[in-house]
């Protein structure tokens, strides 16, 4: 047996040494934008039945509180605002706008090499949140989100495959005037990364010199508008079936600056949502068709992202309950919508109750990414880092959850059936006249990395192999990783002359 261990070794570790060599874009087993759908909670007839209760809610109950141009841009369109100041949707312009939304949008990155394709239902993960504390696993406790914790999720993300956008997770906290904040967390994330970034704006004036912001780093308003990097994630409702006045005006000032809309309705199933699941998702459904109304009245097909966000209540105590098998639920359901009516849509998945990123933070972290990545979902919005419903993110959670979302995505690429994949005449050759094995089968070793995915952090040693390596921890080995990444300069920094332009205009807290 010992002198048989090196030999063993050696060609494991040869084949280790293969699986960490980077493979070719189209070769890799699983990638951003792989088709889900193959997962449907809802029947036929629940579809139908929810989108009935839809339009009925749109054309009967319709939205409050929308602001003046809002009511002119949808009475235009063909909406009516009632004496009780309520703006309903007959279910011929509900119909109408489906039917004529953008369909084919794509979130560009900024140097162009991880544009999301929102047809269909092809699948993205990212982050997303507005986390007011970050998690310390060494210390087991909470602290404020800073400027640099969120860099440093940015430029995480950017060197994490299998999370494909980053949606700005937590709130920088040390900066209290809310327009430096919003300005902060838009150049923050896009020196982070340049993946496609998703923020918001607390005011349309800030949105304004946001745009000046952005067509800074793009080299100008026109490269702006040809490839909008940054899309904007707008909470237009209160609910139940309200809109959301300064976010509104907010909206109507990123449509007309080119940005893509994400149109987000956050109620809270048994407190601003009905607690059965199907009610929650009607009104989520309703609230966003209503919006899409308002965006297509704006600007005809402008790029809108159909996000029903409805959450869970723990309904003994009205917590959030963002783990549970319920939310996997909802989040599934609310992506079945977005299908039916084929509109590019976006819900949040991926969150844990959980304090740390212990075991059960990973099976409710699983639970709901692969069920929406089955369900077809095209923006997984949350999908690693966030931890106690919402209110911690931790950048270790974000490193293990690339492996997550890695094993996620394979679930969602599904099982091919070919003449080859199903292998009679390699079953032949090795029953009748080879080895009695697959191991050493040219099949075998040319699936090796292209049909499997594996881990990067997941130990998958034996008990003795694990033991003679010094027992590794998996939260030990996570901090290493992000140490490793956070160690080299970012990528998506800007050019010097550029970050001292930007500079000299507005009053960046990051340091330089």
């Amino acid at each position: 047996m010992t002198a048989q261990s090196p030999r063993r070794a050696g060609g494991r570790s040869a084949r280790r040494s293969a699986r960490a060599a980077p493979l070719s874009d189209h070769l890799r087993p699983v990638r951003a934008g792989m088709t889900g759908g193959t997962y449907q909670p809802l029947s036929a007839e629940g579809v139908d039945h929810i989108h009935q209760a839809v339009l009925n809610a749109l054309e009967n109950i319709g939205l409050a509180d929308a602001p003046p141009s809002g009511i002119e841009y949808m009475t235009n369109a063909g909406a009516s605002l009632g004496a009780d100041g309520r703006v309903r949707f007959p279910r011929a312009l509900i119909e109408d706008t489906i039917s004529a939304a953008n369909r084919s949008i794509t979130l560009f990155s900024r140097d162009g090499k991880n544009d999301l394709d929102l047809s269909g239902s092809k699948v993205h993960y990212g982050t997303a949140g507005a986390a007011v504390h970050v998690v310390d696993v060494e210390g087991r406790n909470y602290r404020e989100s800073t400027v640099q914790d969120l860099f440093d999720a940015a430029r995480l993300v950017d060197k994490l495959d299998n999370i494909h956008f980053l949606q700005r997770p937590m709130v920088c906290r040390d900066i209290l005037d809310n327009r430096e904040m919003d300005l902060n967390t838009l150049y923050t994330c896009c020196a982070g990364t340049t993946k496609h970034v998703g923020v918001s704006f607390t005011e349309e004036l800030f949105a304004k010199d946001g745009f000046k912001l952005l067509h800074m780093i793009a080299g100008g308003e026109e490269k702006w508008r040809a490839r909008p990097f940054v899309s904007n994630s707008n909470c237009f409702v209160v609910p139940p079936m309200k809109f959301a006045t300064e976010s509104c005006l907010v909206m109507e000032e990123c449509i007309r600056q080119g940005m893509p809309i994400l149109l987000l309705s956050a109620g809270q199933a048994g407190a601003t949502a009905p607690a059965p699941i199907a009610g929650a998702i009607v009104q989520a459904v309703a609230e966003c068709l209503a919006g899409l109304v308002y965006v297509n009245a704006v600007k005809p097909r402008h790029p809108a992202i159909f996000g029903t966000w409805p959450f869970v209540s723990d309904l003994r105590t009205g917590a959030m309950s963002g783990g549970s098998g319920e939310q996997a639920l909802l989040t599934a359901g609310c992506a079945q919508m977005h299908n039916f009516y084929d509109l590019p849509g976006g819900a949040a998945a991926g969150i844990a109750d959980a304090k740390l990123p212990d075991m059960q933070a990973g099976w409710e972290q699983a639970t709901s990414s692969v069920m929406a990545g089955l369900a077809g979902l095209n923006m997984v919005y949350e999908a690693a880092g966030m931890h106690a419903s919402l209110l911690g993110f931790c950048l270790e959670s974000l490193v293990l959850g690339d492996d997550l979302l890695g094993q996620a995505m394979r679930c969602v690429r599904g099982i091919e059936v070919t003449e080859d994949s199903v292998s009679v005449d390699v079953i032949r050759e090795t029953c009748l006249s080879g080895p009695g094995h697959y191991l050493g089968s040219d099949q075998t070793l040319s699936l090796m990395q292209t049909e499997y995915v594996y881990p990067m952090l997941g130990d998958r040693t034996s008990p003795k192999e694990w033991d003679e390596i010094g027992k590794p921890d998996l939260i030990q080995m996570a901090i290493a990783r992000k140490d490793a990444i956070l160690s080299e300069p970012s990528a998506a920094q800007f050019s010097p002359e550029v970050d001292k332009a930007i500079r000299e205009v507005f009053n960046i807290h990051l340091p330089m």
